[in-house]
């Protein structure tokens, strides 16, 4: 990206900051990689063009990230902007098979920053051409604008959706797009002619793990005509515990003592994950979508 490019990101002639603010007072840094395709666990490759990310979910799983890249703010409050992702990108194509990308791994893709930067868009530009298959998973409605270079390709367009309670969502995904927005985006991707998936979860004990809350989310796949469905329980991935421990504390505190026994004790979590996967094997056949579970 040019320094003239740069400025006109951030509204003038010369190249931002070293950190700049955004208005959710998150810090961006530009820096740059050395590489950005790497082996997925989920799909053959994926990358991030960016480490951090404002969507301030508080279950957020990518924390870990903080141990390889120590920042003063806390997770949720910076971004590091990979300014030459692309052109990383584009050299580690020329050597590499085409695959499966998992689009994107530690971070939302379409987080606010990528409005202005573009990376995520044109590093899915260039997998594209290069013959690989994307698979998306974001919750900002942002994702909307690349339809175009989309459809027509071998793209499956994915969001995540907690819960349908939109009032949840807000303590718990308090930048990410609305509910309904990400809704929007499976009805537009649909319309595109595009596969489509959701990620419902991390459930989250007494919030989106119940018969109800569940038979819900299955309603709103099956209503929607979700090709393929995924979820998954809250897990006590490091860093994850004390980020849901503050919330817990602040606002639910009712809750505090469930979480404790599904997430440390042993023989609780294990005989709470088979009862929520049998909840979800059951409700799923109910709403006529066993086949599409992942």
């Amino acid at each position: 990206m040019s320094r003239a490019k740069q400025g006109e990101l951030f509204g003038g002639t010369a190249p931002p900051a070293p950190a700049r603010r955004l208005a959710a007072g998150a810090v961006v840094r530009e820096v740059r990689c050395k590489s950005l395709l790497n082996r997925g666990g989920i799909d053959e490759y994926s990358f991030n063009c960016y480490t951090g990310c404002t969507n301030g979910c508080v279950y957020c799983y990518a924390r870990f990230m903080q141990r390889f890249h120590p920042h003063d703010e806390p997770w949720g409050k910076f971004v590091d902007v990979k300014v030459n992702a692309a052109e990383v990108l584009a050299r580690q194509l020329r050597r590499l098979a085409p695959g499966s990308v998992f689009t994107c791994s530690a971070c939302d893709g379409w987080q606010t920053v990528e409005q202005h930067y573009r990376l995520t868009r044109r590093c899915c530009e260039l997998l594209l051409e290069a013959g690989f298959r994307l698979n998306v998973l974001t919750k900002s409605r942002l994702v909307l604008r690349d339809l175009d270079i989309f459809s027509g390709g071998n793209v499956r367009v994915g969001v995540t959706i907690t819960t349908l309670d939109q009032r949840e969502a807000n303590r718990w995904e308090p930048r990410a797009s609305s509910v309904a927005e990400r809704i929007e985006v499976l009805r537009r991707a649909k319309a595109a002619g595009l596969e489509t998936s959701v990620m419902f979860g991390p459930l989250l004990p007494a919030i989106s793990d119940t018969p109800e809350a569940l038979a819900g989310l299955f309603a709103l796949a099956a209503e929607v005509g979700v090709d393929r469905i995924w979820t998954d329980v809250l897990n006590p991935r490091p860093r994850v515990w004390p980020s849901v421990q503050e919330y817990l504390r602040r606002e639910r505190p009712d809750l505090m003592e469930l979480y404790c026994d599904v997430l440390f004790d042993r023989a609780r979590r294990d005989a709470y994950v088979r009862q929520v996967q049998r909840r979800v094997r059951r409700v799923a056949t109910d709403a006529g979508l066993a086949n599409r579970l992942g």
